[in-house]
């Protein structure tokens, strides 16, 4: 990932064009149109699926997350 991942995200992300078969593949992979078959995309597919996981965490008040009360606010000149 240190060595590569620049590069995945810029072919996954459309910034970067394929120039290889490989990368081709590289793309197909990432669109969920192949699956996976080496160790770069196995190890990308992997982190991705880390990076957009949501997010857990925990509270000490019974174990349900707080939730910031949100009021309907309009600003008008009354």
């Amino acid at each position: 990932m240190e060595r590569y991942g620049h590069a995945y995200n810029d072919l996954d992300s459309g910034k970067r064009e394929p120039v290889t078969n490989d990368e081709r593949r590289f793309i197909a992979v990432c669109h969920s149109e192949l699956s996976p078959t080496n160790e770069h995309e196995k190890v990308w597919l992997k982190y991705i699926e880390h990076i957009r996981r949501p997010k857990r965490f925990h509270t000490l008040s019974g174990g349900k997350p707080q939730m910031d009360i949100v009021e309907d606010y309009t600003d008008t000149e009354d």
